[in-house]
């Protein structure tokens, strides 16, 4: 069953989420605050063909809704000094999640965590600003971590966005 259709079902039974689905302007706007988070409400209303009125009334929505939860600056990582990436997978023992997960969040150059199902459970990105602190933050930092049994790194030699948005 598709997202849209288990939105439909999950509606109409009272069950799944309370949001309601998103329209193709919802999405266009979406898809122009990706691009550019720094889009006047102007702009953006005249770049999908709406009044200002209706493109502030629905960026609020969204913002009420939950659906946009903030604004912010993309980084390029090497040009702020942080020249190696990897993702590093963690084994860790069960029912420690949230204190992993917690231990996590404060290790410095640990930029997003995700909670996985599968082989590993959990999966970091580090940015670090050289392959020594990357070392020490996989081995010093996460490896130490109540609850972490093992870890498996992978070295990202190059790094790109996706070129179709899901909010077109």
């Amino acid at each position: 069953m598709s997202q849209e259709a288990a939105n439909e079902a999950g509606r109409a039974t009272g069950s799944g989420r309370s949001a309601r689905s998103l329209d193709d302007v919802d999405r266009r706007i979406l898809d122009e605050l990706v691009r550019d988070g720094r889009t006047s409400v102007r702009t953006l209303a005249e770049r999908i063909h709406i009044s200002r009125t209706n493109a502030y009334a629905r960026v609020e929505r969204l913002v009420r809704d939950g659906v946009i939860t903030g604004f912010r600056a993309q980084v390029a990582p090497e040009a702020a000094g942080l020249g190696t990436s990897a993702y590093i997978a963690l084994t860790i023992e069960q029912n420690t999640w949230r204190e992993v997960s917690a231990e996590l969040a404060r290790v410095r150059y640990v930029e997003h965590v995700a909670l996985l199902s599968g082989e590993h459970d959990v999966l970091a990105l580090v940015r670090a600003p050289d392959n020594a602190t990357l070392r020490d933050v996989v081995l010093d930092r996460v490896q130490h971590i109540a609850g972490v049994l093992s870890t498996r790194s992978w070295l990202v030699f190059e790094e790109y966005d996706g070129t179709q948005s899901p909010w077109q």
